[in-house]
C-alpha cells in the first residue's frame, strides 16, 4: 500500500493502444448475490497518465482532486503482464454511473464504517498539503481506482510536515470516473482498519469530505514484486525470492486460519505484493476481498472477481469462493517467482501464453523441473529448494480445489527454504547447460552481490554435487538432449 522510490525506476515498457490498456483490467461476471455493478481492479500506470489523472481531479479541485489508485509500487509502471479480464470489459461511462449511485453521503459512510475510530481521520486539506498539492513529483502511480501520491505526516496525528520529516505515506485518491468505486474503497477500510499482521500492508487513515474518498498506507519503500520480478533488468536473487513467498504466505494464512473471521482474498497476485526495504513482503488491496463461509457453509456464492490467470479454474467457472481459490492464486505467484514469467504474456511463442498451461508438463515430471527455474538467476538457486517449491507449486495448482494444501501447509513447505544452500552453479550439469544457453555476466555479478548485500548465503564453487543429485538431476548428457 505504500509506494516507493523505485516505482519511479520501471523498465521500458511499450504502453500499446486503449484497447491493450483496457485488457489488462480485471472484471467480474455479475451474480445475484451481489447487488452492485461489476468491478474492475487494474494495473498502475506512471508519469506518461499524470496528465489524465490531473484532468480527473480538476472536476473537484482546481489544482488537483481525489483521484484513486492502489498503495504499491507495484503498480506505478505500464503493466506488460496482459492480464486478460474474467468477463468482458464495460465501458468507463457505465462504470462512472454505477460509482455515482454506489457513493452515498458522508453521514451514511461514517455509518457504514465499522472501525473507523481505530484509524486517523484525515481532511482533504491536511492530505493535499502533505503531498505538497498532489504534485507530480510525489505521484507513485495510477491504477483502477485513480492515482496514489508520496507524502508526509505528523508521526502520532494527522497535520502534515516537511517532505523528509515525520511519517512517509502512501495517499490514495478515489477517482470518480475510474473503474472501481466505492465499495471497494468500503472494504479496504473495513478490512485493513481491523485486520493487522506483519504481513499485511498497514492502514493508518482515511478522508472522507464531501465527494472526496482518500485512504492513507504505510509507505513501502521497494515497491512491488512485479516490478522487481518482471521490470528490473536483474534478476531478484533465489533466497529473497523464497522468503518473499513465505513472508506471502504467511500473509494468506492469517486471513484464511488465524483472522478472528475467516478471509478470503480473492486478488493475490504479484503486484499486490508489496516489499519493504529489507525485502519483506505484504499484502495490500483489500477491495476485493470477502469473508469466507462459515457454519456448514462450503463456499461463499459471490460474482467472479480477479485477473485472467490468477483465478481458480473452479471459481471462474461457478462463482463459489473458497479459501482454496487463494490457495491456487498463491500456486501462479509462486511459479512466477520460480520462473520470472508472467502469469499471463501474449509476447512469448504459441502455447507459452498462459503460465500455468506451459508449465504442467515440467510440473508433473521430476526429471525436468529445472527446466522452470529462470534462466535469468544463471544457476543461482538451491537444488533442492527448486525442486520441494515445484512440487509444491504443483500441488496448490491442483484442478480439483478439495487437493490444494492449506495455507498453513504451504508455509511449513517454504520454511527452510530461503536458507538452503545447495546452488545448482556449482554443479557439473549447470556447467554444461551453460554450454547452450550463453550466460550473462551482468546477471551473474548482480545476483552474487545482491546475496551478499542483503546477508544472503553466497554460492560455493567447492560444493559438491551430492551423490551426483541424480535424484532430482537428469545427467549433463541427458539434459542436452
Amino acid at each position: 500500500m505504500g509506494l516507493g522510490p523505485e516505482a519511479m525506476n520501471g523498465g521500458n515498457v511499450d504502453l500499446g493502444n486503449s484497447k491493450l490498456r483496457a485488457r489488462r483490467k480485471i472484471l467480474s461476471y455479475v451474480d445475484d448475490d451481489d447487488e452492485d455493478g461489476p468491478v474492475v481492479s487494474g494495473c498502475w500506470i506512471k508519469f506518461r497518465f499524470f496528465g489524465r489523472c490531473l484532468s480527473r481531479r480538476s472536476k473537484v479541485d482546481s489544482s488537483v482532486s481525489g483521484s484513486s489508485s492502489q498503495y504499491a509500487e507495484s503498480k506505478s509502471t505500464t503493466n506488460t503482464s496482459k492480464e486478460q479480464p474474467v468477463a468482458p470489459v464495460i465501458s468507463s461511462s457505465s462504470t462512472t454511473s454505477n460509482n455515482a449511485e454506489s457513493v452515498p453521503s458522508t453521514p451514511k459512510i461514517e455509518d457504514e464504517l465499522k472501525i473507523a475510530s481505530q484509524l486517523r481521520k484525515f481532511t482533504y486539506n491536511e492530505l493535499k498539503l502533505a503531498t505538497r498539492n498532489f504534485r507530480s513529483d510525489c505521484l507513485l502511480g495510477e491504477g483502477g481506482f485513480g492515482c496514489v501520491f508520496k507524502g508526509w505526516v505528523n508521526e502520532n496525528g494527522s497535520t502534515p510536515v516537511k517532505p523528509g520529516t515525520g511519517l512517509t505515506v502512501a495517499v490514495k485518491t478515489l477517482n470518480h470516473d475510474g473503474l472501481q468505486g466505492h465499495k471497494e474503497w468500503l472494504a479496504e477500510i473495513n478490512y485493513l482498519g481491523e485486520l493487522v499482521h506483519p504481513h499485511l500492508v498497514k492502514l493508518i487513515g482515511y478522508c472522507i469530505e464531501d465527494d472526496q474518498r482518500l485512504l492513507v498506507y504505510e509507505f513501502m519503500p521497494r515497491g512491488s514484486l512485479e516490478n522487481h520480478l518482471f521490470r528490473r533488468p536483474l534478476p531478484l536473487p533465489w533466497s529473497i525470492r523464497m522468503k518473499i513467498a513465505l513472508n506471502a504466505a504467511k500473509g494468506l494464512a492469517f486471513l484464511h486460519e488465524e483472522a478472528e473471521k475467516p478471509v478470503i482474498y480473492r486478488d493475490f497476485k504479484t503486484s499486490n505484493i508489496l516489499l519493504d526495504v529489507d525485502y519483506n513482503a505484504k499484502l495490500s488491496d483489500f477491495g476485493l476481498a470477502k469473508d469466507g463461509p462459515e457454519g456448514d457453509n462450503t463456499h461463499v456464492s459471490t460474482r467472479v472477481m480477479g485477473t485472467y490467470g490468477y483465478a481458480a479454474p473452479e471459481y471462474v467457472m461457478t462463482g463459489h469462493l473458497t479459501a482454496k481459490s487463494d490457495v491456487y492464486s498463491f500456486g501462479v505467484v509462486l511459479l512466477e517467482l520460480l520462473t520470472g514469467r508472467r502469469s499471463m504474456d501474449k509476447t512469448r511463442p504459441n502455447g507459452e501464453h498462459n503460465l500455468v498451461e506451459w508449465a504442467r508438463p515440467y510440473l508433473r515430471e521430476r526429471r525436468r523441473f529445472y527446466k522452470l527455474i529462470d534462466p535469468r538467476l544463471e544457476g543461482r538457486f538451491s537444488i533442492k529448494g527448486a525442486h520441494q517449491a515445484v512440487q509444491l507449486a504443483a500441488r496448490c495448482l491442483t484442478r480439483e480445489g478439495k487437493l490444494r494444501p492449506a495455507m498453513s501447509e504451504v508455509i511449513e513447505a517454504l520454511e527452510p527454504l530461503p536458507n538452503l544452500t545447495d546452488m545448482a552453479c556449482s554443479t557439473s550439469y549447470f556447467q554444461a547447460m551453460k554450454s547452450v544457453r550463453p550466460s550473462s555476466s551482468m546477471n551473474a555479478r548482480y545476483g552474487a552481490r545482491m546475496q551478499m548485500k542483503n546477508g544472503q548465503p553466497t554460492r560455493s564453487t567447492s560444493m559438491p554435487n551430492r551423490q551426483g543429485r541424480s535424484d532430482i538431476l537428469e545427467s549433463p548428457r541427458q539434459n542436452l538432449k
